[in-house]
């Protein structure tokens, strides 16, 4: 599977009181890889996160822990987007540390495309199917 890679380091603000990523903030992460893959594919992120007519809410979250993260560490999120229907599409991504190439963290973000106004499930926006298609 083809997929997109971010690098990001661990910073101060990430941490919990025990000094490792907060849990919370490993999703967090994970969404940053998100919308870097959407920019680096032609996608202008302020109109795709403003548009009044069309949305796409995270619907499911989940997050395997591995391996604890420190401030500083260096680490690769691989973000590997699938479409599940015509109007639904799940990211899968790997939380890699840069230097050791240990996995510390899998998770799973499901999408769903509704009508801003109706609230009712609609087609993907063709950016969306494009971006799908080349990751």
């Amino acid at each position: 599977m083809i997929s997109f890679t971010y690098n990001r380091t661990v910073r101060f603000s990430d941490m919990d009181a025990a000094g490792v990523v907060y849990f919370a903030n490993v999703l967090s992460i994970c969404h940053e890889a998100y919308e870097a893959s959407l920019d680096a594919s032609g996608i202008n992120l302020k109109s795709f996160f403003t548009k009044a007519a069309v949305a796409i809410p995270i619907v499911h979250a989940s997050v395997d822990f591995l391996a604890p993260m420190f401030c500083g560490d260096p680490l690769l999120i691989h973000v590997m987007p699938e479409q599940l229907s015509e109007s639904k599409f799940e990211i899968a991504y790997q939380v890699i540390a840069s230097s050791s190439q240990q996995l510390l963290a899998k998770a799973i973000t499901k999408h769903v495309c509704i009508d801003a106004m109706t609230r009712t499930k609609i087609p993907l926006p063709e950016e969306i199917v494009q971006w799908l298609e080349r990751l």
